[in-house]
């Protein structure tokens, strides 16, 4: 059924059995021989790029060579070493700008080692494990809280109770995982993996999660920082950038995030309602996800409009020809001036815009295109500081996430420091659990 309102955005615009087919594994995972094969490629380089073009410092090499030697345990094991949540990496980073454009496979023969899939055959063979491979130290007696249950907490929380310390993990959502479990597409992470990750994570002991709890509401930094003996924050970015368009607030216009997590959580895909004409604005994966799943549930007509060219989307070449194999439309230098429609959006319009070295500037001329369905994703804002040091829109942040506020430390997405990844925000809760397990032991 269709609302009165947008009678162009309807459900069941698929059967069920192809819908299930469109949100399937987008990478099948290797078999043990297919695996076998793929690790034999590695030249195990002394001093390999890859290593150094990963932002966990993973020994790529070494757990390769373990593969390649029929021990995928022990690969799993050196990746949780340094990246605990390596499983979900391993299906969402974007290697092709990352480990495997710096292969030495890639650059002599164009066509890297698949690190990735090679990735999650380790760490989905040591998770299968009934055991967790990580055991805590003894007790310290140290109580830190964690505020965001995403990457980056998630990393800080396992590495500060692997070292003895209480951690509670406060999350303004009723699940953990962060974008893990509500951001990202559906087809980059099936059978309900985030989910299962965060209880494999847990496993390690010493981790309390509370849910529905908001820092600003339910709790606050000043009460944070009295009960315990240091609070990391990893609230990622909740809000979402406005268009600033004519008509934004008319009916079918919506968050591409809102979007993304709803379609997440959603126990029939046939029941989630979608345009027939659907335009994402933005050039980043968030865009890209809307847009691909947009045509999976059988959107007729998806466009991507992003105001730039194409060498300044921020989503990787992969992710936009993903986009394009699946039939999603990209239009580049063009950026929304107005949303058409009586009570709910009919049409969109777009003005071109050109860039001569002094800045981004609209052209004058303007196309219209038909849209029941416009998804805005141009970026999210930080939401709550807490009374912190900023820098632009993030918190500021030294070394390995130390904040204005002693005894607070942030990392991830609302912090200054690195890309908005999913890698990225493990590397830095881990540096800033270190970096805070040392404060604590006063060695630093």
């Amino acid at each position: 059924m269709s609302s009165p309102m947008t009678p162009g955005i309807v459900a069941a615009r698929l059967p069920a059995e192809i819908l299930d087919e469109n949100f399937g594994d987008l990478h099948a995972p290797f078999t043990p021989h297919e695996a076998a094969v793929a690790a034999d490629r590695c030249y195990f380089c002394h001093d390999a790029p890859c290593v150094t073009a990963c932002p966990t410092d993973i020994d790529i090499p070494l757990f390769i060579r373990q593969i390649s030697t029929g021990t995928p345990e022990a690969a799993g094991k050196t990746i949780f070493d340094q990246n605990i949540l390596g499983g979900m990496c391993a299906r969402v980073c974007p290697t092709e700008d990352l480990c495997e454009q710096a292969c030495v496979r890639e650059m002599a023969e164009g066509k890297p080692v698949e690190i990735g899939r090679l990735q999650r055959h380790a760490t989905d063979t040591l998770m299968a494990k009934q055991r967790h491979p990580y055991d805590r130290a003894p007790e310290t007696g140290k109580k830190v809280a964690v505020v965001g249950a995403g990457p980056a907490g998630l990393a800080c929380a396992h590495r500060l109770a692997m070292h003895g310390h209480d951690v509670t993990i406060y999350d303004a959502e009723a699940k953990a995982g962060g974008l893990n479990e509500f951001g990202i597409a559906a087809y980059k992470s099936t059978d309900d993996f985030a989910a299962r990750e965060v209880d494999w994570l847990l496993g390690i002991g010493g981790i309390t999660v509370q849910t529905g709890v908001r820092l600003g509401e339910g709790i606050s930094l000043g009460g944070l920082t009295e009960s315990y003996d240091a609070v990391f924050l990893g609230v990622g970015l909740g809000g979402v950038n406005a268009l600033g368009s004519d008509g934004e607030d008319k009916d079918g216009v919506r968050d591409a995030v809102d979007f993304i997590k709803e379609l997440r959580q959603a126990s029939d895909l046939a029941a989630l309602p979608v345009g027939r004409d659907v335009v994402v604005i933005g050039g980043g994966m968030t865009a890209v996800d809307a847009a691909v799943q947009s045509k999976l549930l059988g959107a007729q007509n998806v466009t991507i409009a992003y105001r730039r060219g194409r060498e300044a989307m921020s989503a990787s070449t992969y992710e936009q020809d993903l986009a394009a194999s699946k039939g999603v439309r990209l239009m580049f230098n063009a950026q929304p001036v107005a949303i058409h429609g009586n009570g709910a959006v009919r049409e969109i319009e777009l003005e071109y815009t050109t860039d001569d070295g002094s800045g981004l500037k609209g052209t004058g001329e303007t196309v219209r295109l038909p849209a029941d369905q416009v998804f805005k994703a141009i970026g999210q804002t930080l939401t709550t500081d807490g009374g912190l040091a900023l820098a632009g829109r993030k918190i500021a942040v030294t070394g390995a996430g130390r904040t204005s506020q002693t005894g607070v430390w942030a990392g991830g997405d609302c912090a200054t420091g690195g890309d908005d990844l999913t890698v990225t925000a493990v590397a830095e809760g881990r540096d800033a659990a270190m970096d805070i397990h040392a404060t604590l032991m006063g060695s630093n």
